[in-house]
């Protein structure tokens, strides 16, 4: 690694995780050796995941047997015709995309740490970090380059629903994400927000999947603090620690768990409520998206008025206008009845780079687990703020100066009394 590159990524590692370079940074980032030790290998693992040959199944077929069961499944064969097969290599996206900053982390106040392509891809071929950093950007569609990798590729054809999408590109919370990350790095152990289901779609590289049941208890599948150190949210902690305990032949039956390796090509189906984590076996270049559909609306409905109460008016309205039916279905819904998910707040998720304040994204976008401490720091807003002059480029809003604040890991969070304006409006 050339010097200038090292310069920049020990400057995107120092913001992203301060904790781990306080003692300095090669000390830190490599305090467990697992880039000698840990085998990111795909032999030996067992597979027990239904996996679905995408030209011979219908979608109507597909939501009967795996979405309206909430049943976990890889499918192949949806993405042979995305530019992005071609597009998405390292060295073009490298080459294409060399000047452009992306995100990789965020610092203790919430700010996107970024850095740009050309000097992350350098670093990903060659660093021993034992969870190196990872690009994980749900921005790149604002920006006038970035936007670019729209072109390459679109939702897979199984998933036409897409609720949110109601209440406009500018209202919706960030729900699309490009992802690249080198081995060892990932994303913990967690559940996706407000009910969401979602969809992650491998280009470049092998990943390894872990997903356990709704109902499984989070005491049971995370690292303790002992034995994680300051990596507790990193996908490889949870794979050296938690993976012996959970495959175990004495693990009960109700928590089994669903593993597998996503090879290029392959599209993840990820159900609302299951716990997973999402462990990089090698250089890795995919694209996920978080949905509402009309099979989990009821419980994310449910949800976004009770977590996100602002947010679940606008969609309302936007219903009334645009989807009535929805209106009919959302009146229905029992708010006090329980859906048998662990929690019903969205909060953080790990995603390698940033575990000391957990990460708001993630493999599958989200968690809805422990808001971190740093998520309850107050920040003032800087002054290129969209709407009021109080967001950041996720889309949160900020600290005005009268204690409004908002949490960095809690992307759908619209709590009226952290509005960002005296009037509390957007």
């Amino acid at each position: 690694m050339d010097r200038k590159t090292l310069i920049r990524i020990n400057q995107a590692k120092e913001k992203a995780r301060p904790e781990l370079c306080k003692e300095g940074i090669d000390s830190g980032w490599r305090k467990f050796g697992f880039y000698e030790s840990f085998c990111t290998s795909t032999e030996g693992i067992v597979e027990n995941i239904p996996r679905v040959d995408g030209n011979q199944i219908t979608i109507k077929k597909f939501i009967e047997k795996f979405e309206s069961t909430y049943t976990p499944c890889v499918i192949s064969n949806l993405l042979h015709t995305w530019p992005a097969n071609e597009k998405w290599t390292l060295k073009k996206l490298a080459r294409k995309y060399r000047n452009q900053k992306f995100k990789c982390g965020e610092d203790d106040d919430g700010y996107s740490v970024k850095i740009k392509m050309k000097y992350f891809a350098r670093y990903m071929t060659d660093n021993k970090d034992d969870s190196p950093l990872y690009i994980f950007d749900s921005s790149f569609s604002d920006h006038v380059k970035r936007k670019r990798l729209l072109d390459d590729f679109e939702v897979p054809r199984m998933f036409p629903d897409d609720y949110f999408s109601l209440v406009g590109e500018s209202r919706r919370p960030p729900y699309r994400w490009f992802v690249m990350g080198p081995g060892r790095s990932g994303t913990g152990i967690h559940i996706d927000p407000l009910g969401t289901s979602a969809w992650n779609s491998l280009l470049k590289g092998h990943k390894r999947w872990c997903l356990f049941p709704p109902e499984t208890p989070k005491e049971l599948l995370k690292p303790s603090q002992g034995e994680a150190w300051k990596q507790k949210g990193e996908a490889i902690t949870w794979f050296t620690y938690v993976y012996p305990k959970v495959s175990q032949p004495g693990w009960p039956e109700k928590y089994k768990m669903i593993e597998c390796v996503q090879r290029p090509g392959d599209t993840m189906f990820v159900p609302g409520g299951w716990w997973h984590v999402v462990l990089n076996l090698d250089d890795t270049v995919a694209v996920t998206q978080n949905y509402c559909s009309r099979v989990n609306f009821p419980v994310v409905w449910k949800k976004t008025v009770k977590g996100r109460p602002k947010l679940s008016r606008k969609w309302y309205k936007a219903m009334q206008l645009r989807r009535p039916d929805l209106i009919k279905v959302a009146d229905s819904v029992d708010m006090n009845k329980n859906d048998g998910y662990t929690s019903s707040s969205s909060s953080s998720s790990s995603s390698s780079s940033s575990s000391s304040s957990l990460d708001s994204d993630s493999d599958s976008v989200w968690s809805d687990d422990d808001q971190p401490p740093a998520a309850k720091k107050q920040r003032k807003c800087p002054p290129d703020c969209e709407e009021c002059g109080n967001r950041n480029d996720k889309g949160e809003l900020r600290n005005n100066g009268n204690g409004a604040i908002t949490s960095k890991s809690n992307p759908y969070d619209d709590r009226s009394s952290n509005s960002c304006s005296p009037a509390n409006s957007r």
